[in-house]
């Protein structure tokens, strides 16, 4: 038999869709069923790559996790990841496909179609239920000819819709009727009820709003979800937060500074920092914003020749090498370790109209793009040495178009496979002040983050904090507070008998 089928919808961008599919994933995991996360079509620029080398969604990988699951590709077989205002290179089944427009994408909506109902298929033969995401939301009219991700899967997957409206920003009970009357007959039959989310005060103020609504939608409000600040989720388009403080009295404050880049990526990669109770994390875009921080990072970028064109004319560059002779280390990852360079190349234009930009120049190597993207999971091991007294493992993943070439021998972070030069995986320059790595997700690891942070603290004179921060148990627990939101907000038992 099929997997059931149940749908989360939004009244529009950012309500908390990515949110709530992960909470439900995680209260049915509990449950007992065998249950898998879907999105059809997503655009982000955080991307995850699978055990087979293929990209997919962050967000879709975190609810895979919620489920107890290995993320695979059929949870998100069509990821789009911007790299101008109309241009995006477009991943179909984990795989890059070309950069288009929205005119170009939109012509190969038929070939589009038959691969998001071939992997929905799949998924609904191995699991019991697919809880599965909307995008944007199902009123977009304009769009509603090459909707695949809105009421076209939920027609197709007989699912029930749940439509979830942002109450924070105001105007929840206009932007729900609105959304609903904008659908036509059957899709409106398809609508199971209404979640209003993000909530603040006192419930009571709220529930003559929501008698009134119940004589205006002849559909119910099924549950109203709190704000919750302290909630964590890998975010799928934009930074949750500015800043993360350090813990009050916390001992060994190590104070990073993220340069925030225009087309920054995989920004879930400094999560473990983030939530890290002895670390402070502030994420500028200025040379003003700077301040004298113990760590530069610089992070991914999905096209890192015009935003390090951007750095230069802003002059953060400058700034980031004053800060360094001051004494700050500095980090770069992927396409971060990209600028740590000298040169950045895109001969073929494939992501940036300018053919170069000058990079930092604190390694002395250059940085290529090439048509062919390189995205695969790796299992390492840190070189023993100044930074690591031990032989530590470390695990992550690739997604990178450039091709490194270096100049000059540097100290290397990991050891290698024989067809490998350690070097593309991580290096330092000799002074141990900068480090460059092309993986995302080193810093998941527990025991080779605590590592590295003991060396910077020692470097800078700081002294270890009380306890070490244990973010796979932090995962975890987060994952199971997400179950505990909706079984305390929202009437599961009215949606568990629909899905019967």
């Amino acid at each position: 038999m099929k997997a059931k089928t149940l749908m989360i919808q939004g009244t529009g961008s950012g309500v908390g869709k990515s949110l709530l599919t992960a909470a439900f994933c995680r209260y049915f995991f509990q449950a007992g069923y065998k249950v898998a996360p879907f999105k059809a079509q997503n655009m982000a620029l955080n991307s995850f790559v699978t055990e087979r080398g293929e990209e997919m969604g962050r967000a879709q990988a975190y609810q895979a996790e919620a489920c107890g699951l290995k993320p695979e590709v059929l949870m998100n077989p069509i990821l789009l990841k911007p790299s101008g205002d109309n241009n995006s290179q477009v991943i179909l089944m984990g795989k890059p496909d070309g950069s288009r427009n929205a005119k170009n994408y939109y012509a190969q909506y038929k070939k589009h179609q038959q691969i998001v109902l071939s992997a929905l298929e799949e998924l609904r033969s191995r699991f019991d239920l697919v809880i599965i995401e909307g995008a944007g939301s199902p009123a977009e009219i304009n769009l509603k000819k090459t909707d695949l991700v809105n009421m076209f899967i939920a027609e197709k997957a007989d699912a029930p819709v749940l439509l979830v409206g942002d109450i924070d920003r105001g105007g929840v009970f206009a932007w729900l009727k609105g959304t609903y009357d904008l659908l036509t007959d059957k899709e409106q039959d398809r609508i199971l009820g209404f979640i209003i989310n993000k909530f603040r005060g006192d419930i009571d103020l709220l529930q003559p709003g929501i008698e009134q609504f119940k004589e205006l939608v002849p559909k119910p409000v099924l549950g109203v979800v709190p704000y919750c600040k302290d909630l964590v989720i890998d975010e799928e388009d934009s930074l949750p937060q500015a800043s993360y403080s350090a813990a009050h009295n916390a001992e060994g404050v190590l104070n990073v500074v993220v340069i925030e880049l225009p087309r920054i990526s995989n920004f879930t990669d400094l999560s473990p920092l983030s939530y890290d109770p002895s670390i402070s994390i502030r994420y500028v875009k200025h040379p003003a914003q700077m301040g004298n921080p113990d760590l530069i990072i610089l992070p991914g970028s999905k096209n890192s020749v015009d935003d390090m064109n951007f750095l230069n004319q802003q002059c953060m560059t400058r700034e980031i090498l004053k800060r360094h002779e001051a004494g700050a280390m500095i980090l770069g990852i992927c396409g971060g370790f990209q600028m740590l360079g000298k040169i950045i190349s895109d001969p073929q234009n494939l992501e940036s109209r300018e053919k170069e930009a000058e990079g930092l120049g604190l390694f002395d190597f250059k940085t290529t793009l090439v048509a062919e993207k390189l995205t695969r999971q790796v299992q390492l091991e840190t070189v023993k040495g100044r930074i690591f007294p031990e032989g530590v493992p470390c695990e992550g993943y690739e997604i990178h178009m450039g091709r490194t070439a270096f100049e000059t021998t540097y100290p290397t972070l990991f050891s290698a496979p024989d067809e490998d030069n350690p070097m593309t995986f991580g290096i330092t320059n000799q002074a141990g002040t900068v480090f460059g790595t092309y993986l995302h997700g080193f810093l998941d690891n527990d025991l080779f983050r605590e590592n590295i942070l003991r060396y910077i603290r020692k470097e800078k004179g700081l002294p270890e904090p009380a306890s070490q921060f244990d973010y796979a148990q932090f995962r975890n627990r987060e994952l199971d507070k997400l179950a505990d939101l909706v079984k305390s907000s929202i009437d599961m038992e009215a949606i568990e008998r629909k899905l019967k």
